[in-house]
């Protein structure tokens, strides 16, 4: 099951579109559904969130939070939607696309896939573009 929670002025269109996609990207890997939940935000919520529970000062589109056992895909993954529509600007995107990038980042890390090393961050674009080429 995905829940979609809003703490700031803004909500997804048509958000079982959204629900199918992860569940299809899971599929895909051979990972199952837990239970997602995805809440946006604003930088200042985020920013918080950061501070309190990783100790990092500093702004961020995403914290994930992952409860995933064995294959069965489980998280909290909260989305500064300030942050995405400001790195869509910069990135030339439409913000809708950087959006879903942004969300599947977050299924991505729980599948195991890491972002650390050169490597690793031109890997995770190839995933996150291999599963963005499946929204429907």
């Amino acid at each position: 099951m995905i829940q979609y929670n809003y703490e700031t002025n803004f909500e997804l269109s048509a958000p079982s579109s959204y629900s199918s996609w992860v569940e299809s990207c899971l599929v895909n890997y051979g990972y199952e559904l837990g239970e997602l939940n995805y809440v946006f935000c604003d930088d200042a919520y985020l920013l918080k969130l950061n501070v309190e529970f990783l100790q990092h000062d500093t702004l961020t589109d995403i914290i994930s939070f992952d409860y995933t056992t064995d294959r069965i895909v489980s998280g909290d993954i909260f989305i500064s939607v300030e942050r995405v529509r400001e790195n869509a600007t910069e990135l030339g995107v439409p913000f809708e696309l950087e959006l879903r990038r942004v969300m599947i980042h977050g299924v991505l890390h729980y599948m195991g896939h890491k972002d650390k090393s050169s490597a690793e961050k031109v890997e995770m674009r190839k995933e996150e573009n291999s599963c963005l080429k499946l929204f429907k």
